[in-house]
């Protein structure tokens, strides 16, 4: 397709919502494509982005539609998908490459400069044979957040070893200071900081799912591979370092502990990137960095727990996919798609992307760039299991096994009703 996209078109029109139908036109000719986009934080960064590009050339007009991924999913059914998508992979996403509903990306420029770790994430979510149905665009890494004032106070280094960790809040609890901010309250939290790193830090997170879905609807405590016998030491150590928190973590919540560690009311927070921000409302200036939790004591077990943030999609009942190509193109050329990361404090899933320059991340620069990362095993599950209840009920103290052997047999019933998936596509 050919572009002027560097003459910039005066008074180009940015239309917001879903009010045109993917099968229009732009009033002065130009194709117009819809383009869903699914985080709330972002939309003022890309409905700009999308203006820009408006603006840029005057073949295609892009409707941004911001309505979420549940509407996205019935305009699926009715046959009227988005042309472009750009969303959290998850497992309500993903349904749509296993079911081979999207279209062939890989001969994209874009594709091509496709940093090669973050495959295994998306295929573990489920794939299309022979086809690059989705592009990472936005990897967000979480790990410990804490704060280094307190830790220079202390004559502490920042620990790579779980006896050195333990060491760590020892040495805290002496001084008077709590290790960790728990906010047990919201069950996300615990489910997708808790869990997950403990989780992360122990086992092969990818090893243990694809071992899993192997073993379908026999799971049990058994089993060879399960929740009950690959999860029980984590979770073990997970209550012993829940020790160390705040007496009243029961009935905290993500506001209340962004506001206690922003006041320095303990050390270590397990949070991801987006708290910088909560956090820096009431103290700006708190110098805070991060590190992958350890959970053994071998140093090279060390990862950092990633999600796909956004990843783009064009689905193959889109009529304008050539349009949207365009448009995809432009969404990953460097100046923009690393613009857009900066401004999330992401990662930019590219080979040639420069690292983030923020200090409050590069802790865990060294493990993104050496593929030491894992998925949330909390987000590795379908919606229909209640994992983020299990995690709160182990963090609270309940039984480890108890609930290791529920989620196991949620599993195996959810499998045993779940359809054969397809292997291959044209």
């Amino acid at each position: 397709m050919t572009r002027a996209r560097r003459a910039l078109a005066v008074g180009a029109v940015l239309a917001l919502g879903g009010s045109l139908l993917a099968g229009c036109s732009a009033g002065d000719g130009r194709e117009t494509i819809r383009f869903t986009f699914s985080k709330r934080e972002a939309i003022e960064f890309m409905t700009d982005l999308v203006s820009q590009y408006n603006a840029s050339q005057n073949e295609v007009n892009v409707v941004i539609d911001t309505s979420g991924v549940d509407v996205v999913s019935a305009s699926f059914v009715r046959g009227n998908p988005p042309d472009l998508m750009l969303a959290n992979y998850n497992m309500e996403v993903a349904r749509f490459v296993a079911r081979c509903t999207l279209s062939d990306l890989s001969g994209t420029t874009a594709a091509s400069e496709m940093n090669e770790d973050y495959q295994p994430l998306l295929d573990q979510y489920g794939k299309c044979e022979g086809r690059q149905s989705a592009l990472p665009y936005s990897v967000m890494a979480a790990s410990v957040i804490y704060n280094k004032e307190i830790f220079e106070a202390n004559d502490l280094e920042v620990p790579t070893t779980w006896d050195e960790l333990l060491d760590v809040c020892d040495t805290l609890q002496a001084a008077g200071v709590t290790p960790f901010y728990a906010t047990l309250k919201d069950d996300w939290t615990v489910g997708q900081g808790w869990y997950d790193y403990s989780i992360g830090g122990s086992i092969d997170v990818l090893d243990f799912f694809d071992k899993l879905a192997a073993e379908g609807a026999d799971v049990s405590a058994d089993s060879e591979t399960s929740f009950s016998n690959d999860f029980a030491e984590p979770m073990d150590k997970m209550q012993q370092l829940l020790e160390y928190t705040n007496a009243d973590a029961a009935s905290r919540g993500y506001g209340d502990g962004n506001l206690a560690f922003a006041q320095g009311k303990a050390a270590m927070y397990l949070q991801g990137p987006w708290a910088f921000s909560e956090i820096a409302k009431t103290s700006p200036d708190l110098d805070l960095g991060t590190f992958p939790l350890p959970m053994t004591d071998d140093e090279g077990d060390l990862k950092v727990r990633v999600n796909l943030d956004l990843a783009a999609m064009i689905p193959d009942a889109s009529t304008h996919k050539e349009a949207a190509r365009d448009f995809l193109e432009y969404l990953f050329e460097p100046e923009n798609i690393e613009a857009y990361n900066a401004s999330q404090l992401g990662f930019t899933p590219t080979k040639s992307a420069a690292e983030p320059d923020d200090p409050r991340i590069e802790g865990m620069i060294p493990y993104i760039n050496d593929g030491k990362i894992y998925q949330g095993p909390s987000v590795l599950v379908s919606k229909t299991i209640p994992v983020f209840s299990y995690a709160q009920l182990m963090a609270l103290g309940g039984s480890v096994e108890s609930n290791l052997a529920t989620l196991d047999a949620d599993w195996a019933r959810l499998a045993f009703r779940a359809p054969v998936q397809k292997e291959n596509a044209e």
